[in-house]
């Protein structure tokens, strides 16, 4: 068995929302950080769906429902969950929505409060829609690994875990693929039960 058989192909969306950088302002450094954490963090194969869009409700709506549409088990977005008056990712996100899943905006909050008390200002939220988890991030690179990857010591050790250990369990619980993460990145929880035989092999990669 090759390496790209070896653990299941996962489509994720990944979604940068900003009028600047979308407009040709700035350089966008949301798509490239989510890309690189996920490939990192990740051994299965991963094709990427990237979308830099604008602060525009409508649009963001509609780029949800579009990778949710093309098969993104799991869609992240960076950008837009402050409270300027521009900010509307968690309004979008919650538009199109089957069910809220409030402890990831919950963790994220509690991950960044231990370095700025503004964090009390973000407004991340997570959502299903059909058979994906759709996920809004921090708009820093920095915060972006934080929340994902959660808070370590100087030694490694885990001081509070990130978003990203509960994510490959509430795949499997939505019919989604069996993420198998890289444990020296971020090591995925799931219940005895929902464990399989993790293969011999280093990450595939990724194709964008």
């Amino acid at each position: 068995m090759t390496p790209a058989l070896a653990f299941d192909p996962v489509k994720i969306g990944i979604v940068s929302i900003s009028d600047r950088a979308s407009s040709g302002v700035y350089v966008d450094k949301g798509l490239p950080a989510l890309q690189d954490w996920l490939t990192r963090a990740l051994h299965n194969p991963l094709h990427f769906e990237a979308r830099l869009i604008p602060d525009e409700q409508a649009t963001i709506s509609a780029t949800l429902v579009e990778l949710v549409q093309a098969g993104c088990s799991l869609v992240l977005t960076t950008g837009g969950t402050g409270p300027a008056l521009r900010d509307v990712t968690p309004e979008a996100t919650l538009a199109v929505a089957h069910k809220e899943m409030p402890g990831f905006g919950e963790q994220m909050r509690q991950i960044s409060l231990r370095f700025v008390p503004t964090a009390i200002l973000s407004r991340q939220v997570a959502v299903i829609r059909d058979q994906s988890l759709i996920i809004n991030l921090p708009g820093q690179p920095k915060s972006i690994q934080e929340t994902l990857e959660g808070v370590k010591d100087s030694q490694g050790a885990s001081l509070m875990p990130g978003i990203f250990a509960a994510v490959p369990y509430c795949i499997d619980l939505i019919g989604g693929p069996y993420l198998e993460t890289q444990v020296d990145v971020c090591k995925a929880f799931r219940p005895k039960t929902a464990l399989k035989p993790t293969p011999a092999y280093p990450n595939a990669g990724s194709t964008a």
